[in-house]
């Protein structure tokens, strides 16, 4: 008996090990447009995510975490490639030259965006060297099928989805991308309502892939579609909120107008949040909980002034903090970060660590054992696990659209330019956000020397782009 037990202990031991070994799977959802405080632990009060709070409740909740950019494309390049917005390829939105008026796609095909290089290495790329399966499923927007910026051409061994951004402001389509190859949605026909809803197509294949690849690692990038407008979303759905949630009267620019606004974004949310709770289900089935680490974040802050129908007013969205998507002040930049992973992030903890979205290069390629290209990231797993973190010298934001706009966060100060477009010496603001969260007060004028250190930062970090020229920082 005794020889027994001593060998089965010693299995034990090796099998332990063996798990130890074994680097986390990593399933990384990625709202679109989603607010920092459009979620129930974050202090929503009108959109109801019981799954996404059971999920901060078991692990990490972040108060200062930032997006790659304003925008979508640039704020997703950022992700995937560790660089921030003064280094990284794609700084704005945009079609491709060759996809540009005069010039346009194939027809019944959209155009796509400016794509990544093949020089450029992305976080998949890293993943799949390190044995890990990986698919992106959702929303690309840094390459159109066939370009260098292809999903497949990016490390990706599935991709499912939309191409192009324009494709995805309708989550009824006639037919979304299964790698190279066109799937039609039979009953969608890019209307108000259709017979496949798009996110729940893009759960179901993530499901699927999980289940496929359960005894290997896998990373699955869901980068969903919602809550970018257009406002649709199944009316079983729509029903939780169209008699509790008050519409009023406004005018309506842009994308599919929605009888129900309000109710239908909230909708929209909600529905997304079930679609987690599927995946958490999954893991939780497989056994795969404790060795998967579960990210959940978004890509830039929420809509403005009623555009589609969003109310963002209405929810608070931002969470009282300046500003909106396409603004580099806090509202358009700040948003919500869960992470989950039962093996070493320690439940219902909090942080206020200051990062970025070009730290998850660095920070999940460590939690891989995986080598990283040089880049801007700066790895927060020791946060996460609760050993000693190292900080930025500063978060740097570039984005040359919407009036042109610079930013840095060092420390507890945010300095800002904008409207550089039309005023290339445009003054530099400066907040202190421990102070003034809502950057209310410019105090420039009473911290000079900060607000040097600060022009000074804006200066190092910018390389000039001939894709996404910007005279005001370029010099010219």
């Amino acid at each position: 008996m005794r020889t027994l037990a001593l060998a089965l202990l010693v299995a034990w031991v090796a099998s332990a090990a063996h798990a130890a070994e074994k680097p986390p799977n990593i399933v990384f959802i990625l709202a679109d447009d989603l607010g920092y405080a459009e979620l129930g632990c974050y202090g929503q009060k009108w959109i109801r995510t019981p799954h996404l709070d059971r999920l901060a409740a078991a692990g990490m909740r972040f108060t200062q975490h930032y997006a790659g950019n304003a925008v979508c494309a640039p704020s997703r390049a950022c992700l995937m490639t560790g660089l921030h917005p003064g280094h990284a390829r794609i700084r704005n939105n945009g079609n491709p030259p060759e996809r540009r008026k005069g010039e346009q796609a194939p027809e019944g095909y959209f155009p796509g965006q400016n794509p990544l290089a093949d020089a450029d290495v992305t976080l998949a790329e890293v993943l799949r060297a390190e044995g890990y399966a990986t698919a992106a499923i959702g929303k690309w927007g840094l390459g159109y099928e066939g370009s260098s910026g292809d999903p497949n051409r990016q490390g990706f061994d599935l991709f499912y989805g939309y191409n192009c951004q324009k494709h995805a402001h309708n989550h009824y389509p006639r037919y979304l991308w299964r790698n190279a190859k066109k799937e039609q949605l039979a009953g969608n026909d890019r209307s108000a309502t259709g017979a496949t809803y798009s996110q729940d197509r893009f759960v179901d294949e993530a499901l699927d892939f999980i289940r496929e690849n359960a005894e290997r690692p896998f990373f699955v990038y869901l980068p969903l579609a919602v809550p970018h407008l257009s406002i649709q979303v199944p009316a079983e759905s729509l029903a939780e909120y169209a008699e509790r949630i008050p519409e009023e009267d406004y005018e309506h620019r842009g994308y599919i107008r929605h009888a129900k606004p309000r109710a239908g974004y909230a909708a929209m949310v909600t529905h997304m949040d079930r679609g987690v709770g599927r995946i958490v289900a999954l893991l939780e089935e497989l056994e795969l909980t404790g060795d998967t680490i579960v990210v959940f974040t978004s890509d830039n802050g929420p809509a403005y002034d009623r555009l589609g129908g969003s109310d963002s007013d209405f929810f608070a969205s931002a969470g009282g903090l300046r500003g909106s998507k396409g603004s580099l002040y806090e509202g358009g930049l700040r948003v919500p970060l869960i992470v989950r992973w039962p093996a070493r992030v320690r439940a219902a903890s909090t942080s206020d660590h200051p990062s970025a979205a070009w730290d998850w290069m660095a920070t999940l390629a460590a939690a891989a054992g995986a080598g990283a290209p040089a880049g801007d990231g700066l790895s927060f797993l020791p946060e996460l696990t609760g050993e000693e973190q190292a900080e930025h010298e500063c978060l740097y934001w570039e984005f040359p659209g919407y009036g042109g706009q610079v930013a840095v966060r060092m420390g507890k100060w945010k300095g800002v330019r904008r409207a550089l477009g039309k005023r290339p010496n445009a003054p530099l603001e400066l907040y202190d956000l421990e102070l003034d969260r809502g950057e209310e007060r410019n105090v420039a004028g009473e911290h000079a020397d900060v607000a040097e250190r600060i022009r000074a930062l804006m200066a190092r970090e910018h390389e000039r782009s001939s894709l996404f020229p910007f005279p005001a920082l370029d010099g010219k």
